[in-house]
């Protein structure tokens, strides 16, 4: 055989060597893969909300919750929601929601919680926001969506899905979950996401979701940590039935982070750079 020749058939059995490699190696990762992952890119801007214009956020985008709710808003929270520039602020490009220890109208502490109700509604798509977080053991910040019809049924049959909740006395920790009947408040479908070696409160993190049919991704800075699907949750799937809106807020104690104590220091602020949808 000619040398050509030789050298040819050389590097054909090099090619196919390398090519048998790449598919065990691809195969062998696939199988260490914790989430099957259905990641789809949401492109088309449909909601945004950059808090350019300073002082009260604007009325056209947001609805404020007012008071203590029911129960402490179902959770036996402990502060007082309102819509008081002290609790709720626009400043210098960024929305500023406040948590404060005060007497004021029967509970000792107050906040703000700002939602999008009747006003932005959306079913399926990518929803974010590039949040700083406050710390302190029960402080409570979230970043979440309720199913529209939420004034009409009981919670949880209207569905729930947390894209950011920190306990203010782990500020590495993320949690991201979904709530709908017969796995929720204690039996949500949760999963963490440790921040190794940083906190949430020390800096801007962007905290998203990626919803679509049969499915919830989860993402903190575009890591992808963690997918929620109908063979997770312990009863029925409702998060392909309706449209959902978006709430901000900083709750101060409940059955999530429990109560302030002794070396929790206010005030204490959660900082929003900006809330964007797309579908």
């Amino acid at each position: 055989m000619k040398k050509g020749k030789q050298l040819k058939l050389k590097v054909q059995l090099l090619s196919y060597k390398m090519v048998l490699l790449t598919i065990v190696l691809l195969i062998g990762y696939g199988c260490d893969t914790d989430d099957t992952q259905t990641v789809v890119t949401f492109t088309e801007l449909t909601f945004q909300e950059e808090f350019d214009t300073d002082g009260t956020p604007s009325t056209a985008t947001w609805n404020y919750d007012i008071g203590t709710g029911l129960d402490g808003w179902g959770n036996q929270e402990l502060q007082y929601y309102t819509d008081r520039p002290e609790n709720i602020t626009v400043n210098n490009g960024v929305l500023i929601i406040t948590a404060n220890q005060e007497d004021f109208n029967g509970a000792g502490y107050t906040s703000a919680r700002i939602t999008t109700k009747d006003i932005f509604e959306q079913q399926y798509g990518r929803f974010e926001a590039r949040i700083r977080a406050p710390f302190g053991p029960g402080l409570w910040p979230a970043f979440w969506m309720l199913g529209a019809n939420s004034d009409e049924v009981v919670w949880p049959a209207c569905g729930e899905i947390d894209i950011m909740e920190i306990r203010g006395q782990n500020p590495s920790i993320l949690v991201g979950s979904v709530h709908g009947p017969g796995y929720s408040a204690g039996e949500a479908i949760s999963k963490d996401y440790d921040l190794v070696n940083d906190r949430f409160d020390t800096g801007f993190h962007v905290f998203g979701i990626e919803w679509g049919p049969k499915y919830v991704n989860y993402y903190v800075d575009d890591v992808l940590y963690s997918q929620i699907t109908p063979e997770d949750v312990t009863g029925e799937w409702i998060f392909d039935d309706q449209p959902f809106y978006i709430i901000l807020n900083v709750a101060v104690g409940g059955t999530f982070p429990g109560p302030p104590n002794a070396d929790t220091r206010f005030p204490q602020t959660m900082l929003v750079d900006y809330v964007r949808a797309y579908k």
